[in-house]
């Protein structure tokens, strides 16, 4: 998607994507090339039958001679509609699978991604409906301009063979000038195509927080941002219009200046005798009613529907690949290297501050964070005190007002989605699970990996097994309870390769006891862990507690933070009356990971705790 190609070369990337899916459709475009010839034929004959019918019918006084002939080419020319039409058919078995094979294609990509994006489903199967009519529009029109070409000026060739050098000649620089054209014509295509996709992702988000803009009076810098969008996008389509234009002139050239020629050579040639005026009557008609018309839809087809199909099938083809799959205790390949001093798998926030508007107040204000390798970190604060704010920012999904999240030192929000999701897994508090086998959904971010291991390490071998196991199908995934789907959610997220998992109370569904044992496998799984805690448990399970209050924030250990901030004691103090304190004792050491110590298993423990804690 960040590649650019402005010259004709950019005409290729659609040349792989499409070869693939038409080699399967080789006696269908046969049989399209062989009805192609029957429809050569009365091109062919046109010219020539009509100088035979004046030179032999009605200049010779030969009136029904030269109906006769006339009444030929009539049935030449239905022979043509008829071969055109039984065509079609084979047009069809052309472009239908090939509409069907991408559509899998680009779906299975975009649902292979560690992030999928509905919206990029619905526009990428939007272009892929566009690939097919346009290839069904130029497999049409192709081969009804490829005929009337070859028709014409095999025709001429037979008839008058002493034309060509003024047909030939202009017919070849109208053919360069357009190929000089094509470049600017596949750029500014390409400009356009990305501004469309611009503004319907500026409207797709306005749109979705219409409610969050009013409150937060963003309205005019949301209308500033969509405004100038539309704008980019209508300069775009006027320098597209511009480029267009200009094939007037490939078209005059080829198509028109061959006519003027010959007309202005026409006396001559007959007065000394090269051609006859029947010649020259089936010249004119070669050119006039074959090779312009030819010309001029060539034009419009290579110079719009061409570079239109060129843009979208290179869209496609840089959108529609998957992940490299990747064992979860590998880390992200090229992270270290692109930051360079910087250690490899440190998350690192520095300053960060973020308002939902520029009347809000700030969620967020100067946060600095270092999450080395290896650590869990528990993420606790009031209803919102902006835990899952932090959360978006820390996985690169909003960009902060100020300061950085870095990855081994490459900022996050700079990333491609697939790049940036395939370092930090979010897995927030909405479980999404698919139509599909069990297998499907818990490796849907590694394909190829065996989720057993995982499976019975989350303690989720009995809820597959009532499944029916992992090759059951989940015809309707929303008739699993709420902490099911989490449940495999999490086991999803397990197996992804990204070194860094942060958990937005993505085990709010679980009994505390299962959420136990899935903290606990994570803070085992190589990488870090941050999770956003909606019971204290969670936190007591970390190495440090960060605690977030009124955009400031705090991090230490748990025994730490009880005797710097109040309001942690008190969030604590509801805890510790609940009569499970024995199991960690002041001063911050890690409790033990051990599923079943009563630390893990505070079933009265969140009942306890204070509601802006649970919220």
């Amino acid at each position: 998607m960040g590649r650019h190609r402005d010259h004709p070369s950019a005409l290729l990337p659609l040349l792989p994507l499409l070869r693939a899916q038409l080699r399967g459709s080789r006696t269908p475009l046969l049989r399209i090339l062989g009805w192609a010839a029957v429809e050569a034929v009365p091109p062919l004959l046109s010219g020539l039958l009509l100088a035979t019918a004046a030179d032999h019918g009605f200049l010779v006084g030969r009136p029904l001679a030269g109906c006769g002939w006339l009444t030929l080419l009539g049935l030449a020319l239905l022979l043509r509609g008829w071969a055109a039409r039984a065509a079609f058919p084979h047009v069809a078995a052309v472009v239908e699978p090939l509409r069907d094979a991408l559509v899998r294609q680009v779906v299975e990509a975009a649902l292979s991604r560690p992030v999928a994006d509905p919206a990029e489903v619905a526009r990428l199967t939007e272009q892929v409906e566009s690939v097919r009519q346009l290839t069904a529009t130029l497999l049409r029109t192709l081969r009804g301009v490829g005929v009337s070409l070859v028709g014409a000026l095999l025709g001429l060739a037979l008839l008058a063979p002493a034309v060509l050098p003024l047909v030939l000649l202009p017919l070849a620089a109208g053919g360069l000038l357009f190929a000089r054209l094509l470049r600017p014509l596949v750029r500014r295509r390409r400009a356009l195509v990305l501004a469309e996709e611009r503004v319907a992702a500026e409207a797709a988000q306005a749109l979705a927080g219409v409610r969050d803009i009013a409150a937060c009076a963003a309205g005019p810098r949301v209308a500033a941002a969509v405004g100038e969008a539309v704008l980019a996008q209508g300069e775009a389509a006027r320098a597209l219009g511009r480029a267009t234009a200009l094939r007037s002139l490939a078209v005059a050239l080829g198509g028109r200046l061959p006519v003027l020629l010959v007309v202005a050579a026409a006396p001559w040639l007959v007065t000394h005798h090269w051609l006859t005026a029947g010649e020259v009557l089936g010249v004119l008609a070669y050119l006039t009613q074959q090779l312009e018309p030819a010309v001029r839809t060539l034009s419009g087809a290579a110079g719009g529907w061409l570079p239109q199909l060129a843009v979208t099938v290179d869209r496609l083809a840089a959108t529609a690949t998957g992940p490299e799959p990747r064992h979860p205790a590998e880390p992200a390949a090229s992270a270290e290297q692109a930051g360079g001093a910087e250690q490899a798998g440190t998350l690192r926030a520095q300053g960060l501050c973020y308002a939902h508007g520029p009347a809000a107040a700030p969620v967020l204000t100067g946060l600095d964070l270092t999450l080395g390798p290896g650590e869990h970190l528990a993420v606790v604060g009031a209803s919102g005190a902006g835990k899952s704010t932090l959360a978006s920012l820390l996985a690169g999904l909003i960009t902060p007002d100020h300061g950085t999240v870095t990855l081994s030192g490459v900022p996050l929000h700079t990333l491609a989605a697939a790049d940036r999701a395939a370092r930090v897994a979010l897995v927030p508090q909405q479980a999404y699970l698919f139509a599909g086998t069990v297998r499907e959904n818990l490796d849907w971010l590694n394909p190829g990996v065996d989720p057993t291991p995982a499976i019975e390490l989350l303690g989720a071998a009995p809820l597959v097994a009532r499944l029916g196991g992992l090759d059951a199908e989940l015809a309707d995934p929303d008739a699993l309870s709420a902490g099911e789907r989490q449940l495999l959610t999490l086991v999803r997220s397990y197996l992804s390769p990204a070194p860094v998992v942060l958990l937005d109370e993505a085990g709010c569904h679980l009994d505390p006891a299962a959420e136990a044992r899935v903290e606990a496998a994570f803070a085992a799984r190589p990488g870090s862990l941050v999770v956003i805690a909606h019971r204290i448990a969670s936190a007591l399970r970390a190495d440090r507690v960060l605690l977030l209050d009124g955009g400031t924030a705090l991090t230490a250990l748990h025994g730490d933070l009880q005797v710097l901030s109040p309001l942690y004691r008190e969030l604590v103090g509801h805890w510790l009356d609940s009569g499970v304190s024995g199991h960690r004792p002041p001063g911050g050491d890690t409790p033990s990971a051990t599923p079943n110590t009563p630390a893990d298993t505070p079933d009265a423990t969140s009942a306890a705790l204070p509601t802006v804690l649970q919220s």
